[in-house]
This record gives structure tokens, C-alpha cells and sequence, in this order.
């Protein structure tokens, strides 16, 4: 039996429903207001005194984005089963790597945040360093922040027509940017509870945020699971496939031919050469270590190395099964219910962009619709709040405090200010952005591209210095602005190979061209955070002085967990869709697998943790 198509009016209970949420994420902020005021540390990283676990469901709350998802649900839509690995992207897998031992890693250095790392790695003097990872840092987090703002305002504009709203205005707007008009409108509520109690608020509000999406995630799912007993799902040839050869081989012709028009679009073809460089860029990508965003962090206000690891972990245990739950559900009724979504854009194209939002305002029954708009608007927030805080500690930690020390003062009204401003530049930014798509593929094809080389080096040469760092991530980072213009027809990730070859060469040239890093500062930074790499010089000196030094030999166990962890995660990701799906031996192979990966890391993973 199908569902009712519900119209945009929402009844009595959907509104109770989005004002009970933004109710208590207001009071989450007002009752920790005067705790996060005590200190710096309290106010950008909770006191370090939060539980792995919470920091954990903050940190999925915050990868849980509205504008990921709004993506997620439209590739799968597309491509199937196979869009599971276009999220390798990002990539999704270096949680993995930092669960395994990046995050201890990063631990040990007892840093606020990535550009106060670089002393710890590259001295007092690594001015340079900290300069461009501050751009880097506040450059990532207000396209993350744009890319966030974009994707709420096309979610809203399904729901609240501008036509119903428009009479009470005094103002017109131009079609194409009222998805930044509600953008603007509802960045506001996230803005009030992270500025106002820091790091604490943002965490226990996304305590709330999750319990939300995971509630969400399964009703939408069981309504997919029951439409599917009476109906068949349409698809083409290969659409159920989680393998793929070099070509993706889903072909719509005779079912939606729109749809590919959207394939041709994207640019994913050949998937075979597209699925390598996605893949080794992603390799790349985590062996450089997190970005310096929310996810850091998170990392860095965990109390001990062990608990950082363990928050990595989790995070893949509460995000992935959860969110593939809601993408598969929502898509499957979309797909049963094709011809009654508006997908039209103001100029008759299709976007299918609009898949998740309109498929909620068709199928969720009155109450529900509360719970599913209230859902998508706090991974919103929870995103968004995260970039923000993120951003925050670079101005306040690295800029602010570098200048003047001000350790009660001022500081409450550099916190307040600090927001305002980047939340005014990210929406500024915004209203350039095209769509979700573009400012992602942007993201994660061009500017991380210019983060890799010089972060992979930091973690793993010795004679790395902070020159070559900052030249190496200027490069990066230039090539990334320029490039988009060079080759405007070109998917980023197509130049990325271009981006990391020059960054490298940047990077190694700056580091020959000045001094090698004070032996002091590199023998203290070897013995304290003990990486695996060419670090043999360093070593020699530290065992000279302590002889019972033991260097780190886990290179090959850690590269061993990390494909465990990658089979695992992906077992974790496809387990759900399949489920939806009615795949039953596909489930019990992958839960076979899943099994054995788990079973495997808890011996060579988690009973080989640091005790702290």
C-alpha cells in the first residue's frame, strides 16, 4: 500500500516537533554558557575532559551534513550500489587510518589545534608553517560552511515556497538564490548555541542531533523496507551491483533517460581510472592526517592517545550504518515514486539534488515530517557548528592570543566577534557557489589536493622542515585557487595528480633551501610522538641519550589493521543497503565479513592500544 502524497503544510505536531529541537539545543547552550567562559581550553576543547564516546557521536553528528546527504541520497539514486564508493572522495576511509594510529599520534603532541602543532613538530620559529595551515584551516572551513549553507537552503525551499513567503516580504529575490535567502535565515539558530557555549554545548547538542537522525534513519527505512514487499523496484541492469569494471555500466535508457544526462554530467567516466585516482588520492590524503576542522578537534580534546583512537573508531560504528539507512530509504521511495517528486529547477531543468528534500515532503505523514525536517536541519547544524568552533580556535588560539595575552579580558568578546565573522564570510562565499555538487567536487578534488604532499611529509621525513612546509602548502594551495580556471571543463580530481606532484616538489625544494629543523625540537617531537618513517638520523641521536628508547615497528601491523579497517568500514556502509534492498545472500556475506574484520582488530588493533 503506498503512502499519501502529503502537500508542503505541515500540521500542529511538526511544528512542535522543530520547536521542542531548536528549544533544547537554546537551552544546551544557555546552561553551558558559563562553563565553556572559564578558560580557553574549556571553551574550544571542553576542558579535554569529554568521553571518547560523546566526542565520538559529536563527531559522527557532525560528518552527518545536510549537504553530503542531500549528495548521498542523489548518487545513489543514480549509480546505485556502486555510489557507495564515490564518498572515497573525501575519503570516508581515513577514519580508518586515524583510528589505527594517526589519532595517537596526534594525541601525544597535546596541541590545541593544528597550527600550535607545527611548534611541536617544527619549533617556535615555524612562523611560516603556522601562517599558511591558519589559511588552510579557515579556507577549508568556510567552503565546508558555504558547502553547508548551500545544501540547507535547497532543503528548506522544497518545504517553504518562496511564493507563500514572498507578500510578507519587502524585498524580491531572483529564483536562483533563494536557497541562499533560507540559508542565511537558518544559519542563524546554529550560530547562537555554538558561539555561545564553545566546544561543550556543541557536543551535548549533538548528543541530541543524533538521536534525532538515527530515530529518523530507521522509520525511513522500515517505510522502504515495507514498500518493497508490494512493489518492485525498477532499475536498471547492474544498479544492485556493488562491483563495477571500467566502466560503470548503469544505462537509464528506457527507464529515466534523464538520469543519463546526470551520469554524462558528472564526469565519473571511465569509473575504472576514476575509481584509482580516487583511491590513491584517498591513500594520500589519510596518510597526511586529519584536516584542521571539527575532526581534528575532536581528536585533540580527547583526554588521552587511547580515548582519540577510540573516538576514531566509533565514529565509523555510529555514522555509517545510520546514514546509509536513510540514503537507501529515502531512494527507494523515490524511485517508486518518481513521477510524483518536483525535481524542476526555476528553469525546467532537473535536479536531482531535490530528491531527498522532495521525497520528504511527498511521503512523510504528518508528524514525521516534523521529524525528518528537524533531522536534516541538525546534521545541518551539527556541521556547521563543528566548522565553526574549528575555525574559532585558529582565530582566537593562533591569532588572537599570539598577539596579545589575554587570558580572561577580552576574550569572551573575541569568541563572539570571531563567530560573526567567519559565519558572515562563509555565507558571503556561498552565494558564489553554484550547487552541493560543484563546491564538493571543489573541496575534495582541488584544495585538499594541496594539503596532502606537505602533511604527509611532516608525519614521516625527519629533514622536512617548516619552510618546505609552507612553501609546499602555498603551492598546494595556489594551484588549487588557479586551476579551476585553467581547466574549467575538468573534473578536480582529473589535476589533482598536477596539484600533489608540484606541492611535493615545492615542499622538498623549501626544505633544502634552509636549515634542517633544530635537532632539539625534532628529537622531542620523535621521542614524544614516535612515528614510523625515515626518521633513522633522529633515532640514533634519541637512543644515544636514552638508551632504552624503543622506535615505533608497527608499520606493517598498522598497514595490516588499516585494510582490515577499510574492509570493515565498507562492510559496515553496504550491510544497511543491502538489508533495505532484500539482498539476503549479499547480507550474509558481508556480515560474514564484517565478522571476521572485527574479531581479527580486536586482537591486533584494540588489545595492543597505548594504556592511555
Amino acid at each position: 500500500m503506498a503512502y499519501k502524497v502529503f502537500t508542503a503544510d505541515m500540521n500542529f505536531w511538526d511544528f512542535a516537533v522543530i520547536a521542542a529541537y531548536l528549544l533544547c539545543v537554546t537551552v544546551i547552550g544557555i546552561l553551558l554558557r558559563k562553563k565553556s567562559r572559564q578558560t580557553k581550553e574549556d571553551y574550544l576543547m571542553g576542558g579535554k575532559r569529554l568521553p571518547w564516546w560523546l566526542l565520538g557521536i559529536s563527531n559522527a553528528s557532525g560528518m552527518f551534513d545536510i549537504s553530503g546527504t542531500i549528495w548521498m541520497v542523489s548518487i545513489m539514486f543514480v549509480y546505485g550500489v556502486k555510489s557507495i564508493w564515490l564518498p572515497w572522495l573525501w575519503p570516508v576511509f581515513n577514519q580508518v587510518f586515524m583510528f589505527v594510529y594517526l589519532s595517537i599520534w596526534l594525541r601525544r603532541s597535546n596541541a590545541s589545534t593544528g597550527a600550535e602543532w607545527m611548534e611541536t613538530r617544527f619549533g617556535k620559529r615555524a612562523t611560516g608553517a603556522q601562517r599558511i595551515i591558519i589559511v588552510f584551516a579557515l579556507l577549508s572551513c568556510l567552503s565546508f560552511m558555504a558547502y553547508g549553507f548551500i545544501g540547507l537552503g535547497k532543503f528548506v525551499e522544497i518545504f517553504i515556497p518562496f511564493s507563500s513567503i514572498s507578500p510578507f516580504l519587502p524585498f524580491s529575490i531572483p529564483a536562483d538564490f533563494v536557497p541562499h535567502f533560507y540559508g542565511i535565515i537558518f544559519t542563524l539558530f546554529a550560530v547562537f548555541y555554538a558561539i555561545l557555549g564553545g566546544m561543550s554545548s556543541i557536543v551535548w547538542a549533538d548528543l541530541v542531533q543524533y538521536s534525532l537522525m538515527a530515530l529518523g534513519a530507521f522509520c525511513i527505512a522500515l517505510f522502504a523496507i515495507s514498500e518493497l514487499r508490494t512493489h518492485d523496484l525498477i532499475v536498471p541492469e547492474g544498479w544492485k551491483d556493488l562491483h563495477f569494471q571500467w566502466d560503470l555500466g548503469v544505462n537509464w535508457e528506457g527507464i529515466l533517460p534523464e538520469v543519463n544526462k546526470k551520469i554524462e554530467e558528472d564526469g565519473f567516466h571511465p569509473f575504472g581510472l576514476f575509481f584509482t585516482l580516487m583511491f590513491t588520492k584517498g591513500i594520500l590524503s589519510s596518510l597526511a592526517g586529519p584536516a584542521p576542522n571539527y575532526d581534528m578537534q575532536k581528536i585533540l580534546s580527547t583526554r588521552n592517545p587511547k580515548e582519540a583512537a577510540l573516538m576514531s573508531m566509533f565514529v565509523n560504528v555510529v555514522l555509517l550504518p545510520t546514514r546509509y539507512l536513510m540514503i537507501i530509504g529515502f531512494t527507494v521511495l523515490a524511485l517508486l515514486y518518481y513521477p510524483q517528486l518536483d525535481l524542476q529547477t526555476a528553469s525546467g531543468e532537473v535536479d536531482f539534488e531535490k530528491i531527498l528534500p522532495s521525497t520528504i515532503l511527498k511521503f512523510a505523514p504528518a508528524g514525521l515530517l516534523g521529524l525528518f525536517l528537524v533531522e536534516l536541519l541538525s546534521a545541518f547544524m551539527g556541521t556547521f557548528a563543528g566548522t565553526l568552533n574549528a575555525a574559532q580556535a585558529y582565530i582566537v588560539n593562533d591569532i588572537y592570543l599570539r598577539f596579545k595575552k589575554d587570558r580572561k579580558g577580552n576574550l569572551q568578546k573575541v569568541h563572539f566577534l570571531s563567530g560573526l565573522g567567519v559565519v558572515s564570510l562563509s555565507i558571503f562565499l556561498g552565494l558564489f557557489a553554484k550547487d552541493v555538487n560543484s563546491i564538493l567536487q571543489w573541496i575534495v578534488g582541488a584544495l585538499y589536493a594541496g594539503f596532502i604532499s606537505a602533511n604527509v611529509l611532516k608525519w614521516h621525513w625527519w629533514r622536512f622542515n617548516g619552510t618546505g612546509y609552507a612553501v609546499g602548502m602555498a603551492v598546494g594551495i595556489l594551484c588549487a585557487m588557479v586551476f579551476p580556471y585553467l581547466f574549467p571543463d575538468t573534473l578536480p580530481l582529473y589535476y589533482f595528480p598536477l596539484i600533489l606532484a608540484l606541492s611535493f616538489l615545492g615542499g622538498v625544494l623549501g626544505s633544502y633551501s634552509s636549515p634542517a629543523t633544530d635537532r632539539n625540537t625534532l628529537k622531542a617531537f620523535y621521542s614524544q610522538v614516535n612515528p614510523w618513517g625515515f626518521w633513522k638520523p633522529i633515532e640514533e641521536e634519541v637512543r644515544k641519550d636514552s638508551p632504552d628508547f624503543a622506535p615505533n615497528p608497527d608499520f606493517k601491523k598498522d598497514m595490516g589493521n588499516v585494510t582490515l579497517g577499510i574492509l570493515a568500514q565498507t562492510a559496515i556502509t553496504a550491510l544497511p543497503v543491502f538489508l533495505v534492498l532484500w539482498m539476503w545472500k549479499e547480507v550474509a556475506i558481508t556480515s560474514l565479513l564484517l565478522g571476521i574484520c572485527v574479531v581479527t582488530l580486536f586482537f591486533t588493533w584494540y588489545k595492543k592500544l597505548p594504556n592511555q
